[in-house]
């Protein structure tokens, strides 16, 4: 933009792209709202079956929010070009009467080149004129083209810079105009090159900036893009090791800001998960250059391993599924060329156990010694990268130096295996000691790791709840949780020895429970109706099942969130039985009133194995507390309401809940279904038991378990038949009954098959 440009520039064909954009933000804001509410609800509501369950429900929510990030992009188009289209006449208007009341003061404005030049006039007519004024004229025009220029280049650069955010499809950046925009990438520049000085030289309020930018910008995708491509992958690891530099006599900030490091380092992770979404040529250059940055040691000497340090600034956010899986794969190859020579992961990753090692994390939970750590918390929270990684190999049977053998056979002779990433890391890998910051061991490591296999399991960011658009799973998914459940089964103590990672085995395991009522059901024929699914069904054996369950009840949170989720799915199940007596036919020569029987009578005596299974784990744990986890468990359970809810939203498998559209929202909320009453009655302590006590508040008495489910069972199918219209006190009589032969299954069960783990003293005698 120049002095000529300015002067004689013509808007009609900017006015005309800008009507064209009007245009295109209003007919994709129909087509947004079309496929969000047409498209996307149809696929709600829809049974789906099969691969389609799997593949064409996903397919279409992504559809739809391709068309949602469409209308986000042009809207934001539209707003810069409004803007700057604005900006640009109003700066053509400021020159036209900035040169009028020149030539009022005697000054006269020509073109110079690219430039102009502003002189008193000649003759007469401008003798007097003072030189003052004419540098005041020309100040005041070099102000309007500076400004003018800055709008036009600025615009150019960050309309590049947004379409060039995604390699597919559409960016979902949201500007308002222009100089939002601008100001985004124009602190992004600064805070990276603060990043870049040497961190012993960051002073107290270089420090502050730092932070205060990245709290503010790290979810602006052109902010966290320009400033991880400014600083460079290098630079990153530089920065943070630095930081963090043990051996440094000089302190960044002179040592005031060490209790900021946490903030600092959640923010620095957020912003560039954020920016790996990105695939503009920048970000994708980044993110080749970080997979090479991380292969080489971090600072003086020997230095730290590059995937050590950013391991632990991958903590917080979602990062990019393919990056992930890149930078996982790398490091597990190198972890399994260590392992085959006889080293352990602190001395495949350098960690001495003394000296000045730098504390890397700074959140609590450990120092950030083993790199694993902080790839699994990345992984928690990203579902389909966590699914492929678990599911891919480690190390083949017949690797050179292969360590890992067992006796596959029975045969009393151990000969060597192959491991998935799974079995590895939850079978295998000796995790590397560290402490947290109250000088306790970590448990953070193996913590992660279970949040990492909930999120792969359940396709949605460990510690959130699962929704309709989650409740399908896909064949990885199913196979991963069958995986835990044998892998537990055939070792117990893989999870009792680390009763921390039972609240995500219970989360998932709530969200199979469709699955495990296969695996445990009697019933042999038509279970596919009786037990309906969306997605893929997880193989589990009934054995298993108890082995599993068993040691997920002797935990607190994971007790409680199996028991709310067996007693969603099994409230669930009966009303939308009771609502479809011809949904279970055992046989065409029945009536749909007399498959209701069977199909309820099966429900019944799940419910009571499963309840039966967590009630012995639960007396168990107790028992070797000397009965004070009670409250413990008391505790949990009232805090799984919000988990029970959602799960009475998604219905039974087929989301066909006689409350709910299938996959649709609940129209009275939870509480107006018979699941959402009976979970309100379990996690708000409003049901009492024969003994007059709070149903699953006494855990220590078997007894008392098995009359909370009994209860609750029955409730659960006299309220199903009466909201149904077709109340049957002979089924609801056969209700307990039922469950009862489930318990004392249950009891059989884990008197006869838990070994090594031991058994509650009130199932001794059956053993």
């Amino acid at each position: 933009m120049d002095f000529d440009t300015l002067l004689h520039a013509k808007f009609g064909t900017l006015d005309a792209a800008l009507t064209d954009w009007n245009t295109q933000v209003t007919n994709l804001e129909k087509l947004e709202k079309d496929a969000s509410q047409g498209l996307k609800g149809a696929a709600a509501k829809a049974d789906w079956q099969g691969v389609n369950s799997q593949v064409g429900r996903k397919f279409i929510d992504k559809t739809a929010g391709e068309f949602a990030d469409a209308h986000t992009q042009a809207t934001s188009i539209r707003n810069i070009l409004r803007d700057t289209l604005g900006e640009l006449k109003k700066a053509k208007t400021d020159l036209e009467g900035a040169i009028a009341t020149a030539r009022l003061q005697l000054v006269s404005v020509v073109p110079s080149g690219k430039n102009f030049m502003a002189k008193a006039m000649d003759g007469d007519a401008g003798k007097d004129v003072k030189q003052s004024t004419v540098d005041g004229v020309r100040d005041q025009i070099d102000r309007i083209i500076s400004a003018a220029r800055e709008s036009d280049s600025s615009a150019a650069k960050v309309l590049r810079a947004l379409v060039d955010q995604a390699d597919k499809g559409f960016g979902d950046a949201k500007y308002a105009d222009r100089d939002q925009a601008a100001e985004a990438m124009r602190t992004a520049e600064n805070l990276a090159a603060l990043a870049k000085k040497d961190p012993s030289k960051l002073t107290a309020a270089e420090f502050d900036t730092l932070l205060a930018g990245l709290t503010k910008y790290h979810g602006d995708d052109l902010f966290s893009s320009t400033f991880a491509h400014r600083l460079g992958a290098q630079g990153t690891l530089d920065f943070w090791a630095g930081l963090n530099d043990a051996n440094s006599r000089d302190q960044p900030a002179d040592g005031k800001r060490l209790d900021r490091y946490k903030d600092l380092q959640q923010q620095l992770s957020l912003t560039l998960a954020n920016a790996t979404q990105s695939a503009s040529p920048d970000m994708s250059r980044w993110k080749f250059d970080m997979l090479q940055a991380v292969e080489k040691p971090i600072g003086p000497g020997n230095g730290i391993s590059g995937y050590v340090v950013m391991s632990n600034l991958m903590r917080a956010g979602d990062f990019e599924d393919e990056f992930l899986g890149s930078y996982g794969r790398n490091m597990l190859s190198h972890e399994q060329e260590g392992v085959r020579e006889g080293r352990r992961p602190e001395q495949i990753w350098g960690y001495n156990g003394g000296g000045l090692w730098p504390h890397l994390n700074s959140t609590g939970t450990d120092f950030g010694f083993d790199p694993m750590t902080g790839y699994m918390k990345a992984l928690s929270n990203s579902p389909d990268a966590a699914t492929a990684f678990f599911s891919q190999e480690f190390i083949a049977k017949d690797t050179e130096n292969n360590p890992f053998k067992r006796d596959t056979d029975g045969d009393g002779n151990k000969g060597h295996i192959g491991l998935s990433n799974f079995q590895y890391l939850f079978e295998e890998r000796e995790w590397m000691q560290d402490q947290d910051s109250e000088g306790e061991d970590s448990i953070s490591g193996k913590n992660y790791l279970a949040a990492a296999l909930e999120a792969a399991t359940t396709g949605h960011p460990a510690g959130e709840l699962p929704t309709s658009a989650t409740s399908a799973h896909s064949e990885d998914q199913a196979k991963l949780y069958s995986q835990i459940v044998k892998s537990v089964s055939e070792v117990p103590s893989r999870l009792t020895d680390n009763g921390f990672m039972s609240d995500s085995m219970g989360q998932i395991s709530a969200e199979y429970m469709a699955d495990i009522h296969r695996g445990l059901s009697a019933v042999e024929v038509n279970v596919d109706r009786l037990y309906p699914a969306q997605g893929a069904v997880a193989a589990l054996d009934e054995h298993d099942l108890t082995r599993f369950m068993y040691a997920v009840g002797q935990n607190p949170e994971g007790y409680a969130a199996l028991t709310v989720g067996q007693h969603a799915y099994t409230a669930t199940a009966m009303e939308y039985h009771f609502a479809h007596p011809e949904a279970f036919v055992k046989d065409d020569q029945y009536t749909p009133t007399q498959n209701l029987e069977p199909a309820i009578k099966d429900i019944a005596r799940n419910a009571g194995e499963i309840q039966g299974t967590l009630g012995a784990g639960r007396a168990y744990a107790s028992e070797l507390d000397a009965g004070n986890k009670d409250a413990e468990f008391n505790d949990a359970i009232t805090k799984a309401g919000e988990l029970g809810e959602s799960l009475v939203g998604i219905g039974v498998g087929a989301a066909t809940a006689s409350a709910v559209g299938p996959g649709a929202v609940i129209a009275g909320g939870a509480a107006e279904t018979v699941a959402g009453e009976i979970i309100g009655s379990l996690t708000e302590g409003l049901m009492k038991d024969s003994s007059g006590e709070v149903i699953y508040r006494n855990g220590e008495e078997i007894g008392d378990t098995r009359d909370s489910t009994f209860r609750l069972v029955e409730k659960a199918a006299l309220d199903a038949g009466e909201k149904a219209g077709r109340p049957s006190p002979h089924i609801v009589a056969l209700v307990s009954a039922e469950a009862e032969t489930g318990f004392n299954n249950a009891q059989t069960t884990v008197s006869g098959f838990v070994d090594g783990v031991g058994v509650p003293k009130a199932l001794e005698k059956d053993k």
